[in-house]
């Protein structure tokens, strides 16, 4: 099995078919709605608030919110009141449920379901998956997180509609140095060992470090990207602002950190200060134009014609030209 990284893997052009990058559609469909880009914000509390999440559905984005000190059934009303779809994340402890006893209570149901532990390959994700199925039908569920092909093919066996593929690669992780597993350091190998077994859509989450990685993640069989640092610095962002020699930055924290548990107990994650990059919208606009230009690059016209593209692996013992998947 080859093992590489974002950064030792080159996708190889082919010849453009296209007379400007504009006409090339970066949209992506999950479940039954369709999004501009495939790319979706980390469900972290120093990524994600409410007034983030109204304003990426208002414009076409893909979101899931956090499932921090959040009350995940007014989110759904408020959502569904501003004519929004609601996309939300569980757990798999005794409240979670009870949050889905409420919703069937109410009549509500969310368009999106994230269950969102760090070690997904569990049987509390196929008991939640389960109970969700039986008494939310109608939403989307996706899983994790995982790391390996027996892991998808049990997450969509037990009935998750899309599986999320990454332990540990985020920038703010430290899973790998607390535990000595993950995928950090080979999260782009990971991606493609899953992709094999798949036959739902699988979220890439975790160390996307700049906007190429996007047309890395699909090549390899993402069919969505979520990230983290590379959303948590911008004005918007719900992290706190600190100032650090007159330069200002927004604080970002690991979801099993510390900092978000609010005690130092099974502490996987770590908190960073990110340099504040501007606006939301700037940001969101320039990732779909570099994933324009990379289907351009790819000879092709939609998203999913990056994956027909080769590939080359920089330096090592297993550096070379690859024409398959």
């Amino acid at each position: 099995m080859e093992i590489f990284d974002y950064d030792n893997v080159l996708l190889l052009p082919r010849k453009c078919l296209v007379e400007s990058r504009s006409e090339c559609d970066a949209s992506v469909t999950l479940g039954s709605h369709s999004f501009r880009i495939p790319v979706v914000p980390a469900n972290m509390k120093t990524v994600v608030d409410e007034k983030i999440c109204v304003w990426m559905a208002q414009n076409g984005y893909f979101y899931v919110m956090h499932r921090f000190d959040l009350d995940n059934v007014q989110f759904i009303k408020d959502m569904h009141a501003k004519s929004c779809y609601a996309s939300i994340s569980l757990g798999v402890k005794q409240p979670d449920y009870a949050t889905v006893d409420q919703l069937v209570a109410q009549g509500i149901s969310p368009e999106f379901i994230t269950i969102d532990i760090a070690h997904g390959h569990a049987d509390s994700v196929k008991n939640m998956i389960g109970y969700l199925k039986k008494h939310l039908p109608k939403a989307f569920v996706i899983a994790g997180n995982v790391a390996t092909p027996e892991a998808v093919i049990d997450l969509e066996n037990w009935g998750a509609d899309a599986t999320k593929v990454g332990v540990g690669p985020g920038k703010v992780c430290i899973t790998k140095l607390k535990t000595g597993f993950g995928t950090g350091g080979w999260q782009l190998s990971a991606l493609k060992w899953c992709a094999r077994v798949a036959t739902k859509p699988i979220i890439a989450d975790g160390g996307i470090r700049s906007h190429g990685d996007i047309a890395k993640s699909i090549r390899f069989g993402a069919s969505m990207v979520m990230i983290g640092s590379l959303f948590a610095g911008h004005e918007e962002s719900p992290g706190k602002t600190v100032e650090v020699d007159g330069e200002l930055f927004k604080e970002y924290y690991g979801s099993a950190s510390d900092f978000n548990k609010g005690e130092y107990k099974h502490v996987e994650g770590k908190r960073i200060l990110e340099p504040i990059k501007g606006q939301l919208a700037n940001t969101l606009i320039e990732m779909e134009q570099d994933v324009q230009s990379s289907i351009s690059y790819a000879g092709g016209k939609t998203l999913m014609d990056i994956r027909k593209v080769n590939y080359v692996i920089l330096g090592g013992d297993n550096a070379g030209e690859h024409l398959l998947m």
